[in-house]
This record gives C-alpha cells, sequence and structure tokens, in this order.
C-alpha cells in the first residue's frame, strides 16, 4: 500500500498539468450563472494547492522509503488510497459535471479525514500535518461546492446559500480540530479558506463576510485553546 499511496499521491499532483487553464466549476455551467458568488473564496486561495500536493508526495515518499512496513503508517494507507485517486480524476470531471464533481470531492473529504483520524502521532511533519492540511481545505471546498450547486439551480438565494454553508463548514471544522487537537494544519488551512470567503466579499460586516470571519476566529481560538492545553 505504500507503492500505491506513492503513485496515487503522484498522479493526484500531476492532475493540475492535464487540466492547466482550470479555474472553478464554470460559471455557466448553472442554470443561475455563478459568477463571484458570495460562497467562494477569493481567487488566491487556490494557490495553497501547491503546498498540499508537495507536502503531500513528500510524506508519500517517506512513508514508502523509511516507514514501508511500519504497522503504525498501515491503517491511514486505504483511506488516503482513496482520496487521492479520487482526486486524480477530479479536475477533468468539474469540467463536466459540477454536480458530479461535488460528490466526488466529498468522497475526498470523507476518506481524508477517515485518514488523518488514523495518522500516526509519530513523525507527525510527513503524516499528520501534512493530511492535516489536505482535510482543512477540503472541509471548506466541499462546503463551496454544495453551495455554488444550491445557488446556482435556485434552491436558495445566493446570500442564504452562502451564509448556510459557511456556518457548517465553520461549525463541522470547529467539531473536527477540538478532536485533532495536535493538528494546527487542519485548523489553518480552514481559516485560510474563511478569511479569502471574507475577501470576496470585501468583508462587508452585514454579509457572508461576517460568517466567513467568525467562523476563521472559532477554528482559530479552538485551535490555539487545545494546542495549549497539550502543551501544558
Amino acid at each position: 500500500m505504500a507503492v500505491v499511496v506513492l503513485l496515487l499521491a503522484l498522479a493526484f499532483g500531476a492532475s493540475p498539468f492535464l487540466v492547466p487553464d482550470f479555474g472553478g466549476f464554470d460559471p455557466q455551467a448553472f442554470p443561475i450563472p455563478q459568477n463571484n458568488p458570495p460562497v467562494q473564496p477569493a481567487g488566491y486561495a487556490f494557490a495553497i494547492w501547491g503546498p498540499i500536493y508537495l507536502w503531500l508526495i513528500a510524506g508519500a515518499f517517506f512513508g514508502l522509503f523509511k516507514r514501508h512496513d511500519d504497522p503504525d503508517w498501515s491503517p491511514m494507507r486505504i483511506p488516503l488510497a482513496v482520496s487521492f485517486g479520487t482526486g486524480a480524476i477530479w479536475l477533468p470531471v468539474a469540467l463536466l459535471s459540477p454536480i458530479l464533481a461535488t460528490i466526488l470531492i466529498w468522497v475526498m473529504l470523507i476518506f481524508a479525514l477517515f485518514a488523518l483520524f488514523q495518522a500516526p502521532e509519530k513523525d507527525p511533519f510527513f503524516a499528520r500535518l501534512p493530511i492535516g492540511l489536505y482535510a482543512g481545505w477540503l472541509s471548506a471546498a466541499s462546503c463551496v461546492a454544495v453551495g455554488l450547486i444550491l445557488g446556482g439551480y435556485g434552491f436558495l438565494s445566493l446570500n442564504i446559500t452562502a451564509w448556510s454553508m459557511i456556518g457548517i463548514a465553520a461549525i463541522g471544522a470547529t467539531f473536527i480540530q477540538i478532536k485533532i487537537a495536535a493538528v494546527p494544519t487542519y485548523g489553518l488551512a480552514v481559516i485560510w479558506a474563511l478569511i479569502a470567503v471574507a475577501v470576496q466579499n470585501e468583508f462587508g460586516l452585514g454579509g457572508p463576510a461576517l460568517m466567513a470571519l467568525t467562523g476563521a476566529g472559532t477554528v482559530a481560538f479552538v485551535m490555539l485553546r487545545r494546542l495549549i492545553q497539550r502543551a501544558v
């Protein structure tokens, strides 16, 4: 499985080169075009994928060459492989079907969280921390994807969709961060995404930006508190 994880991590990391012009779901792919929707982070936030890909690949190399027969590393490998394998095909699917891509990003998230909760506490730089960054970003991105579907198909207004999905992302991330106290990268990725949502909404304190900033502050508070508790 260590070999499989590395190969899938490389395929996952290479996928942006196969779809180099991808900039998110096509706004015209929805019955109600999603041009600058309030639920979506500002474009710069997606640069986090660079560190995510590189760190996950580094962890996979370390796992193969240094921990290939370590029983502590085994439990996370199958869910990690499923998440990476799904991620490797996500970009081409996203070009064709936002709905199917939304389903797949939730598959990526669920298995990334399984891997995170089973990751070994030793070697955190190559296991829990990169997976935490990956799972944290997916926690926000999966809610954004649902928000685009809800708004794009007219199930909810754009503002109600943004408030709802930002709130769900923040509450879910807070709960997970409480459980994964020693993985601050999870919370940092969520905070990065939520602040970028506030930027997208020009920090308007009467709209979705307020929810995003409140969520970011809550996740930050829980993350720091849990780290201090562990250190004391």
